[in-house]
């Protein structure tokens, strides 16, 4: 694999099958990020009463890793474009890890939320530089697929991550979960050192008549992924608690959210089946199958099979939101791709962080019966956005084929 600045420079992005070790890798170091932001959702009871804070207040671990990253992916991103692309990622694999280690050890709340501050540091560059590293692997038109792919790692994530950081921390304590996932983020830096190919950074759009048009597109489309982050997490941070409201069994929770996130696979293979062709039409159809699941939520809860079968659904749509919005922001060539990547994963993780922080007033104020119908009203914006701002969400393959011109190499980022 290219290893040296020049090796960088001469990349030449190919099609998916020739960017697969590289796709793989990204993929990988994904489902690593995606799970250690989101441990504390199965572990939300296990964590409150060991460290004897409210589950409201143990909510607030992944509200603060959020906010981490929204206020820091921009800057963060800025300050480190001109490092190597590859050593800069694997850097924040490696601070994963460390920040998993301080929270196994950690003897106090205060710890672990310093600890979740350190990660949401990394976080804010990981997906900041991923996202743009997909888009450079392939040719742009065929951009739609590589992010859906990668973006199968955050499914993973959600699929195998959550649920069985769940089952482990319910069996042998949460604090036993974040050492194995210590292990697994070694892991992964060391696949990702070893497949993912260097490329360049930069690539920014022209400044022509055309930027603010474009920058205005990249704005809607950052609004939007964040309404549709903030509705999802305003319920997904709580889901733990839902299911057990529900009737469900402790010990069938790790279960329940694993069968209940594999369905997310259908919605990211959807995604990476449609994207390059008709973008508009599945990130509608992606936000319409989401809102209609947490509807649904709202109306079956307090039963238990209403409230998994409405699950279900919601999960199949979710499992394509981070492809769609990653696809329709590279695509509007409002910024260059790091840049982009750096507005995607700030707004994303505002919905997250604020989702979070919602949700938890809503569960101390209104009630857990509110929840669903709070978290459908904001993805029922975000679908508001896609139908009105048609420029940002274009249709057909003319909005995969305009991208063949954005310069992929141009810039002042150096590569690995």
């Amino acid at each position: 694999m290219p290893s040296s600045r020049a090796d960088a420079a001469g990349w030449q992005p190919g099609d998916v099958r020739e960017a697969a070790g590289g796709l793989f890798a990204l993929a990988l170091a994904t489902f690593v990020a995606v799970t250690t932001e989101l441990v504390p959702v199965g572990l939300l009871p296990l964590i409150s009463d060991d460290l004897a804070v409210s589950e409201s207040l143990a909510g607030l671990l992944v509200t603060a890793y959020a906010f981490m990253v929204a206020a820091l992916a921009l800057p963060l991103t800025s300050a480190t474009r001109r490092l190597p692309r590859k050593s800069l990622l694997l850097g924040t694999l490696v601070v994963y890890t460390v920040s998993n280690v301080i929270v196994a050890l950690a003897p106090t709340f205060a710890v672990v939320a310093t600890a979740r501050a350190l990660g949401g540091a990394a976080h804010a560059v990981f997906f900041s530089v991923s996202i743009g590293y997909a888009s450079r692997l392939v040719r742009p038109h065929l951009a739609g697929r590589a992010l859906a792919l990668v973006t199968l790692g955050a499914s993973a994530g959600f699929i195998l991550g959550v649920p069985l950081s769940t089952s482990l921390g319910t069996a042998v304590g949460w604090r036993t979960t974040f050492v194995v996932l210590t292990g697994v983020c070694a892991v992964a830096c060391a696949l990702t050192a070893w497949l993912l190919p260097s490329v360049p950074g930069g690539g920014a759009p022209p400044a022509d008549a055309a930027r603010g048009a474009r920058r205005t597109a990249l704005a809607q489309v950052s609004t939007a992924n964040a309404l549709a982050y903030l509705g999802h997490f305003t319920v997904y941070t709580y889901i733990s608690v839902l299911l057990l409201a529900a009737g469900l069994a402790t010990a069938a929770l790790g279960p329940a959210l694993l069968l209940i996130g594999a369905l997310g696979l259908v919605g990211a293979a959807f995604a990476a089946a449609r994207l390059d062709v008709r973008p508009r039409q599945t990130t509608v159809i992606t936000l319409s199958v989401v809102a209609a699941g947490v509807l649904a939520l709202g109306v079956a809860f307090p039963g238990t099979v209403g409230t998994l079968a409405a699950a279900a659904v919601w999960s199949i749509g979710f499992g394509a939101v981070a492809a769609v919005f990653q696809t329709a922001a590279i695509r509007t060539r409002g910024a260059s791709p790091d840049v982009v990547g750096a507005l995607v994963n700030a707004t994303a993780n505002i919905g997250i962080g604020g989702g979070a922080a919602l949700g938890a007033l809503v569960l101390d104020g209104a009630g857990i019966d509110v929840l669903p119908n709070t978290g459908a009203v904001l993805v029922v914006a975000a679908l508001v956005v896609v139908l009105v701002a048609r420029r940002a969400f274009p249709g057909g393959r003319a909005a995969a084929q305009a991208t063949d011109a954005v310069p992929g190499t141009a810039g002042d980022a150096a590569g690995e």
